[in-house]
C-alpha cells in the first residue's frame, strides 16, 4: 500500500510541475489585456479633459474618442486565437492530468511487477537471483562471517577483477592462495592483478608469481607469455625474442595467442613464424624469381608439408581447411576429397568443426556424398 501511496504522491507533484507553466501564462495573458485596458480608459478620460480645456476641437476629440474606443473593444473581447489557445491548454491540462498517469500506469503493469511482494535486504540476500550485485553482497557478507573459507575468496577474486575492484581483487586470491593452496589459475589471476595496478608493468612480484605458476604447470601459455613480455620490458631483447619463439614452438598451430606471439617476436627482431601450410616473407620472395614451373612445384611441396604434419597430428581444424582449400586451388580433386574424409575422420560430420569442413567443401564446389557416412 505504501508504495501506491508513494506513486500518487509523485504524479500529483509531477503534475503540478507540468501543468504551472500552463496555468501561469494563461494568467499572464489575462492580467496584459487587463493593463492595456485600463491605459485606453485612461486616454479616454485624458482626452474629455483636453476637450473641455479647448486644447483640441470636437471633430478631433471625436476621431480620437473613436479610435481608442475601438482599441479598447479590441483589447476587452476575448479573441478567437486566444480561445482556440485556451482550449488548447485545456486539453493539454486534460492530458496531464489523466492520461499521464493512465499511460504510466498501463507500462507499469505490462513491464512491472505489481504482483511482487516488496522484499526487504535480507530476503533480497537470501534470493538473488541473477542479479550479480546482490550475489556479490552475499559472497562478502557470507566472507565477513566466515574469512577461512578458501572457495569463497576463490569464486570473488575474478569477480572482483573483472569489475575492476583490483586491491580487492589481489586480496582475494592471496586469501584463496593461502587457503586453498597454490595452483596456476590462482597465480596467473594474482599475477594478472599486479600488473593491472602497475599499469601493465610486469613487476618483480609479478614476475615471481609467475615462475611459481610455470613450475606448476611448465606448459602453461599464460605464464610463459607475461614473462617474455617481462623480459621485453626490460630491455632483454634476445631473451623476450628467445622466450617468444619457445611459446610459438610449444603452441599448437590454431592456438589464438600465435598472432599476438608472432608480434612481439618480430617486434624483438625475430621472423614470424610460419603456420603450416602457410608461406613466410622469404618463401614469397624466392618464389618471385621463380618460373610458373617452379612456383607450382613449391606450392606442392608446401601443401604436402602440411599433408605429412596432419598425418601425424589430425587434431588441426584449420590445417584440414587450409589443405582442403589448397588441394581445391592445385585444381586436384581427388586428393581434396580425401582430405575432407580425413579431416572428417578427426572431426565428425555431426560435430561444428565437421560442419565447418562440409561448408568449405561445398563453398569450393568438392562433392561431400559419401564423406559423411
Amino acid at each position: 500500500m505504501l508504495f501506491w501511496i508513494l506513486v500518487a504522491v509523485l504524479t500529483a507533484v509531477v503534475a503540478a510541475i507540468l501543468l504551472y507553466p500552463l496555468l501561469r501564462g494563461a494568467k499572464a495573458v489575462d492580467d496584459a489585456r487587463a493593463g492595456e485596458a485600463a491605459v485606453y480608459r485612461d486616454q479616454l478620460r485624458e482626452l474629455d479633459r483636453d476637450l473641455a480645456g479647448g486644447l483640441i476641437s470636437a471633430d478631433e476629440a471625436d476621431y480620437a474618442r473613436a479610435e481608442i474606443g475601438r482599441r479598447l473593444i479590441t483589447v476587452s473581447a476575448a479573441p478567437t486565437a486566444d480561445r482556440k489557445l485556451s482550449k488548447h491548454h485545456r486539453l493539454t491540462e486534460a492530458f496531464v492530468l489523466l492520461l499521464l498517469p493512465i499511460v504510466g500506469l498501463c507500462l507499469y503493469i505490462l513491464v512491472g511487477r505489481p504482483d511482487l511482494p516488496s522484499q526487504p535486504l535480507q530476503a533480497r540476500l537470501e534470493n538473488p537471483g541473477n542479479d550479480m550485485t546482490i550475489l556479490v553482497a552475499k559472497a562478502e557478507r557470507h566472507l565477513a562471517q566466515n574469512p577461512d573459507d578458501g572457495k569463497g575468496w576463490d569464486v570473488l577474486a575474478p569477480i572482483y577483477f573483472n569489475t575492476m575492484r583490483i586491491a580487492d581483487a589481489e586480496n582475494a586470491y592471496r586469501n584463496a592462495i593461502r587457503l586453498l593452496g597454490p595452483s596456476a589459475a590462482r597465480l596467473d589471476g594474482l599475477a594478472e592483478t599486479l600488473m593491472a595496478t602497475s599499469n601493465g608493468v610486469v613487476t618483480e612480484d609479478a614476475r615471481t608469481v609467475l615462475e611459481q605458476s610455470l613450475q606448476l604447470q611448465p606448459d602453461n601459455p599464460n605464464a610463459s607469455f607475461y614473462l617474455a613480455l617481462g623480459l621485453e620490458q626490460a630491455g632483454r631483447t634476445a631473451d623476450a625474442k628467445a622466450a617468444f619463439e619457445a611459446l610459438a614452438k610449444q603452441s599448437p598451430d590454431d592456438a589464438p595467442w600465435l598472432p599476438l606471439v608472432a608480434e612481439h617476436i618480430a617486434k624483438n627482431g625475430g621472423a614470424t613464424p610460419k603456420a603450416p601450410g602457410n608461406p613466410t616473407a622469404a618463401d614469397v620472395a624466392a618464389a618471385e624469381g621463380m618460373n610458373a614451373g617452379d612456383q607450382q612445384q613449391m606450392i606442392k611441396g608446401m601443401v604436402e608439408s602440411l599433408d605429412a604434419k596432419l598425418t601425424e597430428d589430425p587434431n588441426n581444424l584449420e590445417g584440414w581447411l587450409r589443405l582442403v582449400r589448397s588441394y581445391a586451388v592445385l585444381k586436384d580433386k581427388d586428393r581434396a576429397v580425401g582430405a575432407l574424409k580425413r579431416g572428417l575422420a578427426a572431426f565428425p560430420a555431426s560435430s561444428e568443426q565437421g560442419k565447418k569442413l562440409l561448408a568449405v567443401a561445398r563453398e569450393l564446389d568438392i562433392a561431400t556424398e559419401g564423406t559423411t557416412e
